[in-house]
């Protein structure tokens, strides 16, 4: 029996999946005949579906775009289910295991059910052998949590390839998490192959925000967006924080070497032989440092305002070394120190430098401190050495209490379930605290890839989800990796073109 294409329908996916309307029912057919559904004769497997990604046990956005995925489990035919409590349940049937979940019904059914569960029932019809009818057969019900509070819209990430030393490609993106649109904020053919390296927001907003550049015709410069106005600073910004006035920029500014093994599971390193923490002020348009910021005998890198704008926290470690232009004897001594100094906007002083949690105390380098946007959590990674912890496969994220921090003066690192056995690194909060997305090296080892996970008002960290992606077979192939996840509650609206001219 052919299915005819009703008025008002539209083919989403990738291979033309049709959405048709049903009573109290949502059907997406996937090249397959819609109305051969699963009996009460199926055999019931008492496991969970193997799926990809691994969309099982996860607690996701209320505003997330379809987690689309592939059903791996050998079959002639399939048929997922999703449904909640409230609204209508979607049903998606096809004869490839690409299940691609129609846009509309998805978010009305999250909508309805905020807080609630998602359930997803996953049938598999085997083929039919001689004389014998096929049979389905019907996998345990996948159980997901969707959060009560929404993530920020939008979500801006780095592409590169990833190389040793050298790139052809990089470009800043914007994605909108509520579909799977990706847009190009500035690409490196506008700067003749340069590098486009961090990009940082004030308070999760765009309308002050930067991007570093680096090119052999152009300089390290960074353009500063702040309104509608596109600047071009003379100034080589490293890792940068907006305080939340915008009008203060601190940035570091690093001598980054690069170093490789002749064998190990990640044959790459990185390490810093200078750094130092300078600020911006916007308002008198120049470059100053302070001496808790800029010790002769220490590395300073990653600076991060708290919300209120009264503590930068970033990160320290000790020189023990004394030729700058040489590898330390000694690499995998380096470990930073996580601390913190008061600074008063007003009269641009700065306070007394100290210690929230030493590498000796924790026995690893604590680096990418990011706090929350209530005050309450300080999320950081840690991992056995140095300052680059994308290459450390034991890099970990793990949050602080800051409210235990001022009553007891003794804060402790908690490691969140979230992590992997591999690389965790690049985070950020969203504008409500309830959600992180940050870069996890955990599906290949090689690329990063971005994830996000929940983050509960007791600090704990839920299973987080893979970003999702239109066609579910999307990482398989992709050679990109993602760094450096910001999110955003509004898209950028500066053009490429404005930002190539600027």
């Amino acid at each position: 029996m052919k299915m005819r294409r009703r008025p008002g329908t539209r083919t989403i996916g990738i291979a033309a999946v049709l959405a048709v309307c049903a009573v109290g029912l949502v059907v997406a057919s996937c090249g397959f005949d819609a109305h051969t559904r699963p009996g009460r004769d199926c055999e019931v497997v008492g496991s969970l579906p193997r799926i990809r990604p691994d969309y099982c046990g996860v607690t996701l956005p209320p505003n997330i775009a379809p987690l689309n995925f592939l059903v791996e489990e050998k079959g002639a035919g399939y048929f997922v289910r999703i449904a909640a409590v409230q609204g209508t349940p979607i049903e998606v049937a096809g004869r490839t295991p690409q299940i691609v979940i129609p846009e509309r019904p998805w978010r009305r059914l999250l909508a309805a059910n905020r807080g609630g569960t998602l359930n997803i029932e996953v049938f598999v019809r085997a083929a039919a052998t001689d004389g014998a009818a096929a049979r389905w057969r019907r996998f345990e019900t996948i159980q997901n949590t969707i959060a009560p509070d929404e993530i920020d819209r939008y979500i801006v990430y780095r592409r590169i390839r990833p190389g040793h030393a050298t790139w052809r490609e990089m470009g800043i993106y914007q994605r909108d998490l509520s579909g799977f649109e990706e847009k190009a904020i500035l690409t490196n053919d506008y700067l003749k192959d340069g590098c486009l390296n961090c990009h940082a927001f004030t308070d999760n907003r765009t309308d002050a925000m930067s991007i570093a550049l680096r090119s052999g015709d152009f300089g390290s410069p960074a353009l500063l967006i702040e309104g509608g106005r596109i600047s071009k600073i003379a100034t080589k910004f490293g890792y940068t924080s907006w305080h939340p006035s915008g009008k203060v920029v601190a940035f570091s500014v690093n001598q980054v070497h690069q170093v490789f093994r002749s064998a190990a599971s990640e044959i790459r390193d990185v390490f810093d032989s200078d750094s130092v923490i300078t600020y911006y002020r916007t308002d008198s348009r120049s470059v100053k440092t302070a001496p808790p910021l800029s010790r002769k005998d220490r590395l300073e890198t990653y600076p991060a305002w708290s919300p209120d704008g009264r503590f930068l926290y970033f990160c320290s470690a000790p020189v023990t070394w004394d030729d700058l232009h040489a590898i330390p004897d000694k690499l995998e001594e380096i470990r930073y120190d996580l601390v913190r100094v008061s600074y008063d906007l007003d009269t641009d002083t700065w306070g007394q430098l100290e210690t929230v949690v030493s590498a000796q105390e924790a026995g690893k380098s604590l680096l990418l401190p990011r706090v929350s946007p209530d005050g309450r959590w300080l999320l950081v990674a840690t991992c056995d050495y140095g300052c680059f912890p994308v290459y450390r496969a034991v890099s970990d994220l793990c949050l602080i209490d800051l409210d235990e921090f001022a009553r007891t003066d003794r804060p402790k690192l908690r490691r969140l379930d979230a992590n992997s056995d591999a690389s965790e690194s690049w985070h950020s909060f969203s504008r409500n605290g309830r959600w992180i997305a940050f870069s996890s090296k955990r599906l290949s080892h090689i690329f990063t890839r971005t994830y996000l996970a929940y983050v509960d008002e007791q600090g704990r960290a839920h299973k987080p989800i893979l970003l999702p992606q239109k066609n579910p077979r999307f990482y398989d192939s992709c050679l990109w990796t993602f760094s450096l996840p910001e999110l955003v509650t509004e898209p950028i609206r500066a053009s490429r073109t404005q930002l190539a001219r600027a």
